[in-house]
């Protein structure tokens, strides 16, 4: 009966991905017809010019970008909240947001003083310099913090090194902004809002093909996974090494932050929530079952809020991580509260 309804749900979360993928390409300041956007994905001629960049060259590669990005930040979540046991850990919890945000912070705010005009003014080259500067930062964290597991031997101290590591990365872009010109301060706070846009052409290729092997690979870990939910001495007396299934699932959750930070900037909550909203749906801790949901809930849910951040009537688009806090900080808060309430009930 169980493994009936799981089918059934998944199906669900599987055409929700496809409806949204749809309304994506559909929707926008610009309504393009379901037959043209058919015609246009197929190859076919007709349709204006116009269209036809809209939906190849824009909407397409974002919503392909908010379906991987959603996906990827999702397992890291889940990764995270089961190797510290803390329902509040997300992908930034280890501080390699931070550490992608100072490689950026340092090419929009430290090249300009340097060089006299920042790198992030120069078009594409400025947007590969964003690119390889986030990913340097977040790895270059993410190198401390396995070097750290290896000397640290409980979970929480690994987790206060992290937050102390982000609290330092933050000074030093505070440090930063306070020299820097206000046009550069500018350019980096747009950065840091958000953006499934920014990923266009041969960068989302790249970005895809980098996650379309990651994320499998990151299914390897369910088994040690499952077994670090037992607690470290079952886990061990099952034969599993504690030390390196952490620092594998540590350097999997990493990796996947890092590259989704660097390309689309650091995205909130999702991480954070989908693992939630997973284990609610579902009934379970399982990880055969909450890794894979997971990726679904967390593509569908990207690629909701990138709908509503491009909903028709908005000049633009609003900043993708306003929609992710307005739509996860009450998935969170319902979750944790329902979880109390469950409590207090079995207490009484």
């Amino acid at each position: 009966m169980k493994r009936g309804k799981y089918t059934i749900l998944i199906l669900v979360i599987t055409a929700s991905i496809i409806v949204f993928l749809l309304l994506n390409l559909l929707l926008g300041s610009v309504s393009i017809p379901f037959a043209s956007v058919w015609n246009i994905l197929t190859g076919g001629e007709g349709d204006p010019v116009a269209w036809q960049n809209i939906i190849l060259k824009s909407r397409l590669p974002q919503a392909l970008t908010a379906l991987v990005a959603g996906a990827g930040l999702s397992i890291s979540g889940l990764q995270m909240q089961t190797i510290f046991r803390n329902p509040l850990a997300g992908p930034s919890v280890l501080g390699i947001s931070s550490g992608a945000s100072l490689g950026v912070a340092f090419v929009v705010l430290l090249s300009g003083q340097l060089g006299g005009v920042a790198l992030s003014r120069l078009g594409f080259i400025g947007e590969v310099a964003l690119s390889i500067a986030a990913i340097a930062g977040a790895l270059s964290v993410m190198g401390l913090i396995v070097l750290a597991s290896r000397k640290v031997a409980g979970s929480v101290t690994l987790l206060i090194i992290g937050v102390m590591i982000g609290y330092i990365a933050n000074a030093v872009i505070g440090v930063l902004k306070f020299f820097s010109v206000e046009e550069d301060i500018k350019a980096y706070v747009i950065w840091g809002l958000g953006s499934f846009a920014r990923v266009l052409g041969n960068q989302m290729m790249l970005f895809v093909t980098i996650m379309a092997v990651i994320i499998p690979l990151s299914f390897l870990l369910i088994k040690p996974l499952n077994l670090l939910m037992l607690g470290d001495g079952y886990a061990r007396n099952l034969g599993l090494n504690i030390h390196r299934a952490r620092v594998w699932v540590i350097t999997c959750a990493g990796v996947l932050t890092a590259i989704v930070t660097a390309y689309c900037g650091p995205i909130i909550f999702l991480g954070l929530a989908v693992p939630h909203l997973c284990r609610a749906i579902f009934q379970t801790s399982d990880h055969r079952i909450l890794m894979p949901t997971a990726m679904l809930v967390g593509a569908s849910l990207a690629l909701l809020c990138n709908l509503i951040a491009r909903l028709p009537g908005f000049e633009g688009a609003l900043p993708v991580n306003s929609v992710t806090a307005l739509v996860g900080a009450p998935v969170v808060a319902s979750v944790l509260f329902g979880k109390r309430k469950r409590k207090d009930a079995v207490e009484f």
